[in-house]
C-alpha cells in the first residue's frame, strides 16, 4: 500500500500540492488527471523525492519514506520511470538493463569471490535482462547504445528498467507523450500486462482520455494542487464537476 497523508508543498506563497491524502492498494491502477498546473506532476515528484514536500508524509507498506532520497525511495521499491533513462547512455541496452537487475539482486545473496560465482552470476543476470528485453520488444536492440535510440525506444528501456528493479510500485508521467502512433501501443501494452501482477501498484498521469477510460481502475482528479474527485472512471468522467472545470467538455444534459 502506497499512502500520502496531507502531502503539501509550497514555493513561495504558491502552494502546489495541498494537504494530499490518499491511498493507492495494489493490484490498482490508478489515473491521476486535471488540467494543466493542477499539480499532478507535482504530485509524483513528491512521492518519488525528486521534491522534498514543505509537509505531510508518503508511506509505503506503512514505512515513512518522506525523508528518503530518491535513490533510497526506488530501493524501497518507488519506480518512476524518467528517473532511470540514460543511467549509462555509452552502454548497450542489454548493458543497462543487466546492471539493474544486478543492483537487485546484489542484496538478496552474497558470494565468496571466485571466478566460477562470476562466470555463474553473469550468466544468470545475462539470462534475466534477455527475458525482460524480450518482454518489452527491445531483443533486437540489446547491443545498441543506449544514447543512439529514439525516443519510443527510450521509453520502453525505462519501463524495462523498472522491471528488472523489481519495483512495486510504477509512477507513469505520460508514458506516450512524444510517442508516434506506432510506439505508442507497445507502451500501452507494457502497462496493460503490468496490470496483470495484482501485487503491483500503478499510477498513470495522463491526458489522453481514451487512454485513462481502458487502462484505469480508478481517477483521481487535482486542480489548484487539491484532490477534487476520487472515484470508478465512469463516475468520475461524468461529473459535472469534472467535465466542466478539469476536463473543459460539457456535461451530457
Amino acid at each position: 500500500m502506497l499512502e500520502t497523508k496531507d502531502l503539501t508543498i509550497r514555493f513561495g506563497g504558491h502552494v502546489a500540492v495541498n494537504a494530499v491524502s490518499c491511498a493507492f492498494a495494489p493490484g490498482t491502477l490508478t489515473a491521476i488527471v486535471g488540467p494543466n498546473g493542477a499539480g499532478k506532476t507535482t504530485y509524483f515528484n513528491l512521492i518519488s523525492g525528486q521534491l522534498q514536500a514543505s509537509s505531510g508524509t508518503v508511506l509505503l507498506n506503512g514505512r515513512d519514506l518522506s525523508g528518503l532520497g530518491v535513490s533510497a525511495r526506488t530501493h524501497a521499491g518507488l519506480g518512476r520511470a524518467f528517473q532511470l533513462t540514460n543511467l549509462f547512455p555509452n552502454l548497450s541496452v542489454l548493458e543497462n538493463v543487466r546492471l539493474a537487475v544486478q543492483a537487485t539482486q546484489a542484496g538478496s545473496h552474497r558470494r565468496g569471490l571466485n571466478l566460477w560465482s562470476i562466470w555463474s552470476d553473469h550468466q544468470s543476470l545475462t539470462r534475466r535482462a534477455d527475458e525482460i528485453l524480450t518482454a518489452v520488444a527491445m531483443k533486437d536492440k540489446a547491443n545498441a547504445a543506449v544514447a543512439s535510440l529514439p525516443h519510443g525506444d527510450q521509453r520502453k528501456l525505462e519501463v524495462a528498467l523498472l522491471m528488472a528493479l523489481e519495483s512495486s510500485v510504477f509512477m507513469f508521467d505520460e508514458p506516450t507523450a512524444g510517442m508516434s502512433v506506432d510506439e505508442a501501443p507497445v507502451i500501452l501494452n507494457l502497462i496493460r500486462a503490468l496490470k496483470q501482477d495484482k501485487r503491483k501498484t500503478i499510477l498513470l498521469v495522463e491526458h489522453k482520455m481514451d487512454v485513462v477510460r481502458e487502462l484505469a481502475d480508478r481517477i483521481i482528479v487535482l486542480h489548484n494542487g487539491a484532490l477534487v474527485a476520487d472515484g470508478a472512471p465512469a463516475q468520475v468522467i461524468a461529473s459535472k464537476v469534472v467535465q466542466e472545470a478539469y476536463l473543459g467538455v460539457s456535461p451530457t444534459p
